[in-house]
């Protein structure tokens, strides 16, 4: 068995979570209870849940009943098959972020698409039309998603390309940079505590940002990472992920309750 940390909640109220590997960064737990506090509901409870191999997910899953659980790194793509039903955008997108309970089923949802689509849709401009994406995990898988759905041509890259299309961070010069307008980073490389790191581009690539760029990296702690001081002291428009991630949890939450009540 793994690292599995229950931190089960009281009985009597209504349950949600997140599982995840690891968690303990995570707001997802105080966004919720200001939420819940906001709208006078003092039934609902939170858990983070850090779980080190999947297979121990099942058992937490049997030790309460829920009404529904977030999905974190780095389970979104491998939690699949533990779905009795999906959504018609996580089937699409091959990964889930949110798990809802119903009489005994559990099913996969992806707000990841919903938060990011809304997030970045005041901000992108005509010329956005190419996108370089950054990572091929769950949330990216999500970001590729979207991107293609609105129109815009993508290209991944990965630390060790293995699908067709896809290149390597080596293959990135300064030009690839300042010929795609739009760069998206969906690694977890530059988050805290580690804000200073950068994703594995070369100084020469990093330089091709200029005004004409818009980045977008998902993560929300450091609200503003190191890539994004980069490509702002460049001229480039950034965004932080703690928009996508107020998005998807509302988004969530909908799912879970019916409800549109949001912050």
């Amino acid at each position: 068995m793994g690292n599995l940390s229950f931190n089960v909640p009281e009985s009597g109220h209504r349950h949600f979570g997140l599982i995840g590997h690891p968690v303990s960064h995570s707001w997802s737990a105080r966004y919720f209870e200001k939420k819940w506090k906001t709208l006078g509901l003092v039934d609902c409870r939170y858990s983070l849940h850090d779980v080190s191999e999947l297979a121990d997910v099942p058992a937490l899953w049997n030790s309460r009943t829920w009404e529904g659980m977030n999905v974190t790194l780095p389970y979104k793509k491998t939690i699949l098959p533990l779905m009795d039903e999906l959504s018609e955008e996580s089937r699409a997108i091959g990964a889930v972020n949110v798990v809802s309970f119903r009489e005994g089923r559990r099913m996969g949802h992806n707000t990841d698409a919903i938060g990011f689509r809304r997030s970045i849709a005041p901000f992108l401009e005509g010329h956005h039309d190419r996108a370089l994406v950054l990572g091929t995990g769950g949330s990216a898988a999500a970001v590729v998603h979207v991107l293609r759905e609105i129109g815009i041509a993508v290209t991944r890259v990965s630390r060790s390309p293995v699908v067709a299309g896809d290149i390597g961070y080596g293959d990135i010069a300064k030009e690839g940079i300042q010929s795609t307008p739009l760069v998206v980073n969906c690694t977890p490389v530059g988050m805290f505590p580690n804000g200073a790191a950068l994703p594995p581009l070369s100084p020469s690539a990093l330089s091709g940002f200029g005004s004409d760029h818009f980045l977008v990296d998902l993560i929300y702690n450091p609200q503003e990472t190191a890539l994004m001081k980069t490509a702002s002291s460049l001229g480039a428009r950034t965004l932080g992920g703690e928009s996508m991630l107020f998005l998807q949890a509302d988004a969530a939450w909908e799912i879970w309750t019916g409800s549109k009540a949001s912050l």
